[in-house]
């Protein structure tokens, strides 16, 4: 008896072990975190197209039914996936593989973690600069999607087509440069065959895509890296960071909303989303409005297009202009220290008792509503948080030997602070200003809702949705969708801040 129950204890430790095992397997694995994220996301999304398919009907089921589609080849690639990554072999087979090229053409319909998730698994060797074509093809192809729903509108902006054919060319030399990455970039730097598509890739940040700008600076990086046995530190980052994959969608969300507001521009009407159209007041969502409208018959989809301009330009000058003179004034308070530190630190410890929100309404009605005092008014309550995260960063490097040594040199106290320092100091800093920027757009919509922010006949998330609360109960699309984005780009920049600070931590490298 006593045999058995030994024998069935080590039979249950050796079957933890092995899902201990397998476990590990899976979550080293890329293919299989993609496919799987695919396929929950697909199936949340099926849902919602099948509920809106019983209530309205129509092209509802057709969409419902390509999701459906979507989610069943995504899921039978999993378990496939996992049926081979755990098997004896550990290797995915060349069948499984072929089915990511049918995952591709979903993205057709907006599904962009299944196009993720088929190029990874149509790839056996992934390197970063793989992953990095692949998002940038992504981020225009989801340019010329979006904008391509202004052809169902009664007029388009004058340099429509214009856009529209850049882009198209963009998505054509990204194809190019995809299957340049495939054959040059196999190995510790890239040939020299390859630097012209780093060029190109590098011109790609004048239409917003961070993503080939990336891929760019990496190649010509490596290339021109000296000594090809020493990793470069900032590439050595960027890489960690891919390790981690919801960083790395919310850090797409965040991309492509900066890329096709840079888009909108030039595919995108402007006085679609100011101008009033009592004709289409109040319309339902369709492949004209995808949004639905307002009460003034304004585009409630082009309102949010354009709002993520406002929203990002706000968000990222009153995140960025704190952390300098807050930056600044951290790291001189902690060199200095004694008197200096203490004025400094007092000053800052009571602007930092007035909440930022009271600080930032209490600057508005002194100055008036506007974009301009808005930044200002976030900016004001941001600099004693970033003050106190540099001081402390620069109480710990100030002591270190490279320190003492510039100053045995006689280099000037200015010199020593900002090419030594605050250069080691900044890795905590970029981390909060990633996490910063979406509590600063949540900020500008909420001051834009309260009527305190923007000014009310600019498109901005607040406004928008502002706009929509009136009708919750009539016509809830107008407010969901607005605060939707709202919520989305805030998760964005968490979900990116959380992976650059695993990235930039060395206890995790």
């Amino acid at each position: 008896m006593a045999t058995k129950e030994i024998t069935k204890e080590m039979s249950q430790k050796e079957a933890l072990y092995i899902k201990k095992v397998n476990k590990r397997k899976l979550s080293g694995s890329l293919e299989f975190t993609t496919a799987r994220l695919g396929w929950q996301v697909t199936l949340a999304l099926s849902a919602f197209f099948l509920f809106q398919a019983v209530r309205k009907g129509g092209v509802w089921f057709a969409v419902a039914g390509v999701y459906l589609a979507g989610f069943a080849l995504d899921y039978i690639a999993t378990q496939r996936i996992i049926k081979e990554v755990t098997g004896d072999t550990g290797v995915i087979s060349d069948t499984t593989r072929k089915l990511g090229w049918l995952m591709l053409p979903f993205v057709l319909a907006g599904d962009f973690f299944m196009f993720i998730a088929g190029c990874m698994l149509i790839r056996k060797e992934k390197n970063m600069e793989y992953q990095l074509s692949v998002y940038s093809l992504l981020v225009t192809i989801f340019i010329l999607v979006v904008s391509a729903l202004n052809l169902f509108k009664e007029s388009q902006a004058d340099t429509f087509w214009l856009g529209m054919g850049l882009y198209a060319l963009y998505a054509v030399l990204n194809l190019v440069i995809m299957n340049a990455v495939n054959k040059y970039t196999y190995g510790k730097k890239p040939d020299k065959k390859f630097l012209p598509y780093a060029y190109i890739c590098i011109a790609g940040l004048a239409l917003g895509n961070v993503f080939s700008f990336l891929l760019g600076i990496i190649s010509l990086g490596k290339y021109y890296n000296k000594n090809e046995e020493v990793s470069v530190e900032w590439i050595d980052v960027i890489r960690r960071l891919f390790r981690n994959y919801m960083s790395c969608v919310g850090m797409f969300i965040v991309i492509f909303l900066l890329s096709v507001s840079i888009a909108s521009m030039l595919t995108f009407d402007y006085d679609i989303a100011i101008s009033n159209n009592f004709a289409a007041r109040l319309a339902a969502p369709s492949l004209m409005y995808p949004f639905g409208c307002d009460e003034f018959g304004r585009c409630v989809f082009t309102r949010i297009i354009f709002g993520a301009r406002i929203s990002l330009l706000v968000g990222m000058i009153s995140t960025l202009a704190p952390c300098v003179f807050g930056g600044m004034l951290g790291a001189v308070a902690a060199y200095y220290g004694g008197k200096v530190d203490n004025i400094i630190m007092r000053v800052l410890d009571v602007l930092n008792a007035v909440p930022s929100i009271l600080l930032a309404i209490a600057v508005i009605a002194a100055f008036g509503t506007s974009t301009t005092n808005l930044i200002l008014a976030l900016s004001i309550g941001g600099i004693p948080g970033y003050a106190r995260t540099m001081r402390a960063q620069v109480m710990g490097v100030a002591n270190q030997e490279f320190v003492e040594a510039a100053k045995a040199c006689g280099a000037k106290d200015g010199t020593i602070i900002f090419r030594h320092i605050i250069p080691n100091s900044l890795a905590p800093i970029i981390v909060r200003i990633t996490m910063g920027m979406g509590s600063a757009v949540l900020s500008t919509s909420s001051l834009s809702y309260l009527g305190i922010g923007v000014e009310a006949h600019v498109p901005e998330w607040g406004n928008v949705l502002k706009a929509g609360s009136k009708f919750l109960e009539t016509n809830p699309y107008i407010a969901i969708f607005p605060g939707l984005a709202i919520i989305i780009i805030v998760l964005s920049f968490n979900y990116f801040g959380d992976g650059l600070r695993d990235a930039l931590d060395p206890k995790l490298k």
